[in-house]
């Protein structure tokens, strides 16, 4: 569902179990940092509201979008981590960098995932430009940082 047709902030209170003792390593990517500063708040809020302790979430930051994949991938190494978000904002440019940035990073999330068999979130923004990037980090479309929390939640309930 277009993100223009749901608020990102919103979820289903379904499926979701105890995480007062579940460990999150949150990735977040430096790049378009006015974004993913706001994703990461969104995500760590939701993981607080939900009962996570503040002391098992973990975070790392990488460059860029790019190093997500790495990034989780080395948080999801870590045994006692038993969910890994990575957040990130790729905005379209004029090239096709874009698309090869984006489909990279789809692929290695989805990779560490499988790896690791535990929830590796895909919290990436791909927005055409920067005011639809500002709507999906706690604007008006809400924060897919708390989508990409309670996917994690969810999924560890699963």
């Amino acid at each position: 569902m277009a993100t223009s047709l749901k608020n990102l902030s919103q979820h289903s209170d379904k499926n979701i179990s105890d995480i007062s003792k579940k460990r999150f390593g949150i990735v977040v990517s430096e790049w378009n940092e006015e974004v993913t500063e706001s994703l990461y708040e969104g995500a760590l809020e939701t993981l607080l509201a939900h009962g996570a302790k503040k002391e098992n979430i973990y975070r790392k930051n990488v460059p860029g979008s790019f190093e997500l994949s790495l990034g989780g991938q080395r948080m999801a190494e870590v045994e006692e981590i038993d969910a890994v978000i990575c957040l990130g904002c790729v905005i379209q440019g004029e090239t096709r960098h874009f698309d090869f940035i984006c489909d990279a990073v789809a692929h290695g999330i989805t990779q560490v995932g499988l790896k690791y068999n535990k929830p590796v979130i895909f919290g990436v923004l791909t927005p055409e430009n920067q005011q639809q990037a500002l709507d999906r980090a706690g604007g008006k479309h809400g924060n897919k940082g708390d989508e990409a929390a309670i996917t994690a939640v969810k999924m560890l309930g699963f």
